[in-house]
């Protein structure tokens, strides 16, 4: 019996082409339909504060969020971090409530809250059962707007984050990271990635306290909710916790004077068996039109498995096991940059086929099956980040912080099925000149000095 069973299947194995390598041809894919953005309502209350209620799903669950425009951003240059601890301490407790209890009630109404930091805002958000929406909005905003700040956690905090600060630094990645960043935004908040051990234990709950009132306020924020709840319920709970909020200030406009020339800057790891490898150069800001073709490029050259550069030292020479390139976006600001970690040994071959790639799309643009092939891959992964309350609000306050509308997310994938080889060949040449790229390598220098010598000037 086990014998003819081996045998049956196998034979269907083969009728159906999967052994052997034989595969039937998959249907060609339909014709690419716009994202259609949930029915949302936007408002403002006589404070500045903006509201955005999109009902969304039918998972009786809501998730709501407050985007702050204050994060590192706010920073001078002897504050690196202090917007993270200062959210941190938003956790702790309000003036009526601790922090068990705030998790607490969280808990009984079927979520829990967060608290995040990023380089343009601070997110405060949670989660719950629709029903229980409203509840959630006053929870959230006594966390946001009545923080105790309990001065027996400072200690803790400060421990806490010098543990992290030692952890970090001695990781390639982000020693590339700190030095690639003080390159491309010297003397400004981009391009301070971390602080000192001095500086964390110099912080008082004077400085954190001040920070917050300086920082949180208004006229700097926007709730979001999406999902399943009751509109006039949500809106009730709004006006009674958050009308009578200060104004503050109005939100930080930084605008960073970028540079880039073509350079090499080194970090030495002494006997480092890898290479980190960055390799970048500031480029079009999201609220250019140039942006979207500009993403495009990005993902063909480096920013999926199938790209080039990955094809070419991973799959192909087998120098890196996970390079990547990234199009990293803030306040209308972005640039783009190639990441790898490859054998040291390795270090100058894997550098010249990153630029031989980006050089060949200089001359050559791409074939219509290879961009139709990244097309595909971008707009089906936009699809499923809309596809979740959490990915809704993520999509809508980017557009927000950018100043973009509706019609970017509306557009997306007309948008990006627009653009042509000969656009793909126009973005290298205009936002990646040869002579703008900023190179850094975390590395043993003694090893790797002469071999990456020929790519650029090696800088002190």
């Amino acid at each position: 019996m086990k014998k003819y069973i081996t045998v049956t299947i196998l034979n269907v194995l083969l009728a159906a082409g999967i052994l052997f390598g034989q595969k039937e041809t998959p249907p060609p894919g339909g014709t690419p339909k716009d994202f259609k953005l949930p029915v949302k309502e936007t408002f403002a209350l006589d404070n500045g504060m903006a509201v955005t209620l999109v009902p969304y799903g039918k998972l009786p669950k809501v998730t709501i969020q407050f985007r702050i425009s204050s994060g590192n951003i706010n920073e001078n240059e002897k504050q690196v971090w202090l917007a993270d601890i200062t959210a941190d301490f938003l956790k702790e407790g309000t003036t009526s409530r601790t922090a068990r209890q705030l998790a607490e009630e969280a808990a009984r109404i079927g979520g829990e809250l967060s608290v995040s930091v990023s380089m343009d805002q601070t997110t405060i958000g949670g989660e719950a059962l629709g029903e229980f929406a409203d509840q959630l909005v006053g929870l959230l905003s006594d966390l946001l707007r009545n923080p105790a700040f309990p001065e027996s956690e400072l200690d803790r905090y400060k421990k806490n984050y010098l543990r992290q600060l030692s952890l970090q630094q001695n990781q390639p990645q982000q020693m590339a990271l700190e030095k690639f960043r003080k390159i491309l935004y010297p003397e400004h908040p981009y391009g301070r990635i971390f602080p000192t051990a001095e500086m964390i234990q110099s912080y008082t709950m004077s400085d954190i306290t001040n920070f917050y009132r300086q920082n949180y306020g208004a006229r700097r924020t926007h709730l979001y909710v999406v999902g399943v709840f009751d509109r006039d319920a949500v809106i009730a709970a709004v006006h009674k916790n958050l009308e009578n909020w200060q104004a503050g200030a109005e939100p930080v406009t930084n605008l960073p004077e970028t540079e880039s020339k073509r350079a090499i800057f080194l970090v030495n790891r002494p006997e480092a068996v890898q290479s980190t490898i960055f390799i970048g150069q500031p480029v079009v800001d999201p609220s250019d039109p140039d942006y979207i073709p500009m993403m495009v490029t990005h993902y063909l050259i480096g920013g999926f498995f199938s790209s080039r550069i990955i094809r070419n030292i991973r799959e192909d020479k087998g120098y890196a096991y996970s390079p990547y390139s990234s199009l990293s976006a803030r306040y209308h600001d972005a640039y783009w940059v190639q990441q790898a970690d490859v054998s040291t040994e390795v270090t100058g071959p894997a550098i010249r086929e990153i630029f031989y790639e980006i050089d060949r799309l200089r001359t050559e643009a791409p074939p219509e099956d290879e961009l139709k092939g990244v097309q595909n891959y971008m707009t089906g992964v936009f699809v499923l980040q809309n596809s979740s309350r959490t990915g809704i609000i993520n999509q809508l306050a980017f557009a927000d912080l950018q100043g973009l509308g509706d019609e970017y997310l509306t557009g997306y994938v007309r948008n990006v099925f627009a653009v042509t080889p000969d656009e793909v060949k126009r973005m290298v040449n205009t936002y990646l000149p040869d002579d703008k790229f900023t190179i850094v390598i975390a590395g043993d220098v003694a090893k790797i000095k002469q071999e990456v010598n020929p790519f650029g000037n090696i800088m002190p």
